[in-house]
C-alpha cells in the first residue's frame, strides 16, 4: 500500500480561505488591513517570480500591499533608510526584504535592520530567541518551518511523545524545526534528534523516525530503506536536476527518493507542491498576527 500524499497545495487553498475570514474581520473591527511591504532590490528573475507571488497572494487576501522596486545600485545606508521608514509607518504590518541582495549590500545588517515587531518572516534574531523561549513569548514563526508543522499536525500525524529526526541544521529550516517540534503544545511534545550529512551512521538515525523531516539539500539523499514503515516524511528538499525543454520549467528533485518512499511510509509530502506552497501562506498568517498585535491595546 503506497502512502498518503500530504499536498501543500490543497492545505494552502483551505488556509487561505481561512486567512482571508480574518482579513475581513479586522476590517469589519477596525477599519484597517493588514500591511505588506516587499523590497525588491535589481531584478533577478527568480526574485521577481518568488515576490510576485507573494504580493498576488498578499491582494488575494485584501492586504494594504506594496511593491517597492529598488535599483540594482542602491546604497546599503539608502536601504536601511527606507526599511527605517518601512518600520514607522504605522500601516505596515509587515516588512520583507527579498534575498538575496546585490554583494555590495550586507543583508544581515538588512535583516536585522527590520522592527522584529514586523520581522513576518521570523528571521530576526530577537525572534529567534522568543522561538526558543516558546509559549507566549513567540511572535512570528519562521515561515517554512511553521509550514511543516501545519503540514503535520493537519494531516493528523500525531506528535506529542512521537522520535522526530530533522537531517538538515541550516537557520532558515532545519535548527528552527527541531526547536519547535520539541516545545510543549499543539504540533510540539515530542523527542527530536538533530543530524546533517556530516553524522555517523545517518541512515540508523532515520530509521527511528516516527516523523523524518529532510531539508539537507541533496538530491534523493534519503532512501527507502532510511525510513520506519508508516513513518511520516516531510521533504524540505527542492533541488534542480535537469531541464524540460518542452515545458521550459525546470525538473526538480526533493531530498528523498519519493516513487521508492512512497511504498515504504505511511504519509508523505511530494516535491514539487508540499512544503513549498505552505512557506507564502505562513508570512501571510504573519502579517495577520503582526496586525492583530498592533491593534491591540
Amino acid at each position: 500500500m503506497t502512502a498518503e500524499i500530504i499536498s501543500g497545495t490543497a492545505l494552502r487553498a483551505t488556509m487561505l480561505a481561512e486567512l482571508h475570514d480574518e482579513v475581513t474581520t479586522i476590517r469589519s473591527r477596525h477599519g484597517c488591513v493588514p500591511g505588506l511591504v516587499t523590497i525588491l532590490v535589481g531584478s533577478n528573475p527568480a526574485s521577481v517570480s518568488y515576490v510576485s507571488l507573494k504580493i498576488k497572494t498578499a491582494n488575494s487576501l485584501g492586504f494594504h500591499e506594496i511593491q517597492d522596486n529598488q535599483p540594482e545600485d542602491i546604497t546599503e545606508a539608502e536601504l536601511l533608510a527606507l526599511i527605517d521608514r518601512y518600520n514607522n509607518d504605522p500601516s505596515i504590518h509587515g516588512i520583507l526584504v527579498q534575498l538575496p541582495l546585490p554583494r555590495h549590500i550586507d543583508a544581515t545588517k538588512v535583516l536585522y535592520a527590520i522592527s522584529p515587531e514586523k520581522d513576518v518572516d521570523g528571521f530576526h534574531p530577537v525572534n529567534l530567541g522568543r522561538l526558543l523561549i516558546g509559549g507566549k513569548a513567540v511572535n512570528f514563526l519562521p515561515c517554512t518551518p511553521a509550514g511543516i508543522q501545519e503540514l503535520i499536525v493537519r494531516s493528523g500525524t500525531e506528535t506529542s511523545g512521537a522520535e522526530v529526526v530533522v537531517v538538515g541544521r541550516s537557520n532558515i529550516v532545519g535548527k528552527p524545526i527541531a526547536v519547535m517540534m520539541g516545545q510543549k503544545g499543539k504540533g510540539g511534545n515530542a523527542t527530536v534528534t538533530l543530524v546533517h550529512t556530516g553524522s555517523r551512521e545517518l541512515g540508523a538515525h532515520c530509521r527511528r523516525a516516527d516523523i523524518l523531516i529532510v531539508a539537507a539539500g541533496v538530491p534523493g539523499l534519503v532512501k527507502p530503506d532510511w525510513i520506519k514503515p508508516g513513518a511520516t516524511v516531510i521533504d524540505v528538499g527542492v533541488n534542480r536536476v535537469g531541464f524540460n525543454e518542452e515545458t521550459s520549467k525546470p525538473i526538480l528533485s526533493g531530498d528523498v527518493d519519493f516513487e521508492a518512499a512512497r511504498q515504504v511510509a505511511g504519509k508523505i509530502t511530494p516535491v514539487p507542491g508540499g512544503v513549498g506552497p505552505m512557506t507564502i501562506t505562513m508570512l501571510m498568517k504573519n502579517t495577520i498576527r503582526s496586525a492583530w498585535l498592533h491593534l491591540r491595546p
